[in-house]
């Protein structure tokens, strides 16, 4: 049986086309629902590739409902409990999106990304290296790359458009933009969301080094988990048996794509390069195995 083809970008004639982003797109249903599709897409360097890797829309749809439903005890989702089939009639149309396609409500979106760090890498390694601190949070001196913190810590982003960079901002710049008590929702759920997630992860051999929540509001305000949850694409995911303090560890996301393209004479803006066929399979590969590990036993 050939494996499903890889979708780089939907088409839909049967309902309007709401927005694009770097990996979903975007559909209206009616006033109070919405359909995303996620797409094959990979975006690098805040840079949408030309290529897409094959299966990892579907990969990402089945983690992120995964995690919804394991993670509602904490925080309602927007997903809808509406079929497929019942707002795309059509089977063919259906069968380009199927199994890469979720019903949602409609909810007035968070203006920053929830970020929560659980080890020391990446941008808050290079951080803490010349300041002690990660996004303005003191932490201890000595602390090593790749090393698990003392505890978790909230590290909120401006929401950048497609082709720009999230900008880091404090806690009191959150609050500035939607009161201290939302801020403060999003913050605790946030870190309990981490902390849960990470602990189940950690049993099955999967480190969640940091990950980014997006939230939104209903029409009673209250606060929903939104787009995606704990997916490669959205979190640090490393092999907890090959973890080792000091170098930074081999991954389960597309840390292996971006260490890729830093060997290309490219200057990271667009248009992205080309991968070749056995860095996007690889690529690919390595999602699976991230969701086998979460989902299965």
């Amino acid at each position: 049986m050939n494996a499903p083809a890889a979708l780089y970008e939907s088409s839909l004639s049967s309902l309007k086309l709401r927005a694009r982003g770097k990996v979903r797109d975007i559909y209206d249903i009616d006033d109070k629902h919405m359909l995303i599709v996620t797409t094959d897409r990979l975006s690098a360097f805040d840079v949408i590739l030309p290529d897409p890797i094959p299966g990892k829309g579907r990969v990402l749809t089945r983690v992120s409902n995964f995690w919804f439903a394991k993670l509602s005890h904490i925080l309602p989702n927007h997903l809808a409990d509406i079929p497929l089939e019942q707002v795309i009639a059509d089977p063919a149309e259906r069968a380009q999106i199927e199994g890469r396609a979720v019903v949602v409500k409609k909810m007035k979106p968070l203006p920053v990304e929830a970020i929560v760090r659980g080890y020391l890498i990446g941008s808050g390694w290079k951080d803490y290296q010349k300041t002690c601190a990660v996004c303005g949070i003191r932490l201890p001196e000595g602390l090593k790359q790749a090393q698990q913190l003392p505890e978790a810590i909230f590290t909120p982003s401006t929401k950048a458009g497609v082709h720009e960079h999230d900008e880091n901002i404090s806690f009191e710049k959150t609050v500035e933009l939607m009161g201290q008590d939302l801020a403060e929702q999003v913050r605790d759920a946030s870190l309990r969301l981490y902390t849960e997630a990470a602990a189940y992860a950690k049993e099955r051999g999967i480190i969640i080094a940091d990950t980014k929540f997006e939230f939104g509001l209903d029409e009673n305000g209250v606060l929903h988990l939104i787009d995606e949850a704990l997916t490669p694409d959205s979190s640090r995911f490393w092999p907890a048996d090959e973890y080792q303090v000091g170098i930074s560890p081999p991954s389960f996301d597309k840390q292996y794509v971006r260490d890729y393209l830093e060997t290309l004479d490219w200057d990271k803006t667009a248009p992205g390069p080309s991968l070749p066929a056995e860095v996007a399979e690889f690529c690919a590969a390595k999602y699976r195995e991230a969701e086998a590990r979460l989902t299965q036993g």
